[in-house]
């Protein structure tokens, strides 16, 4: 890999580790009774901190993100400055412990985060000569520091008396008395990680703005982009999956320790399964979009939400399983939680597939110099609308399906989200049509 490339790929890796240390163990902390080391919100208060709070810093992405690094400043600068402020955000959130605080800080946080995903996205294509190719290579470090960040954490610090395994998380304990408690220590390593990143931001590729473009405005023009059929079709199936996408990181967590019977300390570790399948569904995204195609590539991602959660659906028909642990406090496995753990193999399909398919299709058919607008527009359907209109979905969703506004039918749940799932596949193979000059063909090596 040449300089550039794992220059670009460090990015990634240290992208997805700042999010991906305390996004899968949040809602567990967050949901969780007081007396057991939580802070005892409801499912709605998690949806909003979670959901509507994440949305903000999405929505407002393309003022910030976009036409200053599109107009203005370059881009690797202006991302260390809005890491160095995130980061001292999420250390101060760390010590909250009342919902109105979470949720202003959360604000603020993501109108300081969510810019950055856009950001290091348009980064990688303005400095790689074949997109096509090379992007899923470039974007799956992200996923290696998601993965590394997810289990380092709580095998260091939720957990004692280490045993090596063959079966993930392949490193079992004791877990501490303090598990649950210690989770908010998760927004503090986020943080100092998210400084040291800014740091290693002066070392990225030079990537100016574009101050010959003739239109101002960058959002502006981007947002045109709805004029076009292919975007408007897979905008609105991106808002359809973006809303199931984001109740599934706030409600696994619950689901593993309340309906398996996965421990605290396990979530992260157990989530990243996932991840791992998302590798390698990367590896092969390439060839995956030269024989399917970008509609039927899309539409495999969004098929297998559908499929993950309607396994998830089936085995919560059951009644809730009791703690995953032997008489000794030791991690075993059950058959419901192995489903539902391994099962998200499926997430690799869902991520690469949709998603990342998706912001590739965007660089397709974005002008150069608004690129970096394209990228923050699409982020606001993933970003900002879908998790804004979660939270209030999951509200309904706790009503319908739940107690005292807390999930506790998960079959109801999943199913519900699994017919959503199955709508936005439906929308992309039957209305969606490349734009593209090379008709769907990418750019290969």
């Amino acid at each position: 890999m040449s300089s550039t490339k794992s220059r670009l790929g460090m990015m990634m890796f240290l992208q997805y580790a700042v999010w991906g240390i305390w996004l899968p163990v949040l809602a567990t902390y967050l949901q969780s009774p007081i007396t057991g080391g939580g802070l005892g919100f409801t499912s709605g208060e998690v949806g909003w901190i979670i959901g509507v709070a994440a949305s903000v810093g999405a929505v407002f992405a393309p003022f910030i993100a976009g036409q200053f690094a599109d107009r203005y400043f370059s881009t690797e600068k202006f991302l260390a400055v809005l890491l160095i402020c995130g980061g001292l955000v999420k250390i101060t959130l760390s010590f909250q412990t009342s919902f109105t605080a979470w949720l202003v800080l959360s604000v603020v946080y993501s109108v300081l985060y969510m810019p950055t995903l856009s950001l290091t996205n348009s980064m990688a294509f303005a400095h790689l000569k074949n997109p096509d190719s090379e992007w899923p290579r470039i974007r799956v470090m992200g996923t290696v520091g998601w993965i590394a960040a997810s289990w380092l954490f709580p095998m260091i610090w939720l957990q004692t008396n280490l045993e090596f395994q063959i079966l993930p998380p392949f490193f079992v304990g004791s877990e501490v008395p303090d598990a649950t408690a210690r989770l908010a220590d998760t927004l503090k390593v986020s943080g100092v990680i998210s400084i040291l990143y800014a740091a290693y931001c002066l070392l990225l590729p030079n990537t100016p703005p574009k101050k010959e473009a003739v239109e101002k405005l960058a959002f502006k023009k981007a947002f045109s982009l709805l004029t076009q059929k292919s975007f408007a079709i897979l905008v609105a199936a991106s808002l359809l999956i973006a809303v199931i996408h984001q109740i599934y990181f706030m409600q696994t967590g619950p689901f593993f320790e309340n309906q398996l019977g996965l421990l605290v300390t396990y979530i992260a570790p157990a989530m990243t399964v996932g991840q791992f399948a998302e590798i390698g569904i990367m590896a092969f995204l390439g060839l995956f979009l030269i024989r399917l195609g970008f509609r039927w590539t899309i539409a495999l991602g969004a098929f297998a939400y559908f499929a993950r959660y309607a396994i998830w659906g089936l085995i919560s028909l059951q009644e809730p399983s009791g703690p995953s642990v032997d008489a000794a406090g030791q991690f075993v496995w059950t058959l419901p939680l192995m489903i539902g753990v391994f099962s998200q193999v499926l997430h690799g399909v869902c991520y690469a597939c949709f998603f990342a398919s998706a912001f590739m299709y965007v660089d397709r058919i974005a002008d150069d110099d608004i690129r970096n607008s394209a990228q923050t527009v699409f982020g606001i359907i993933i970003l900002g609308l879908g998790p804004m209109l979660a939270a209030p979905f999951l509200v309904v969703l706790g009503n319908v399906f739940g107690e005292a506004g807390i999930v506790t039918n998960f079959a109801g749940m999943w199913f519900t989200l699994s017919i959503v799932a199955l709508v936005a596949t439906f929308l992309i193979v039957v209305a969606f049509e490349d734009e593209t000059v090379a008709e769907a063909t990418p750019r290969v090596v």
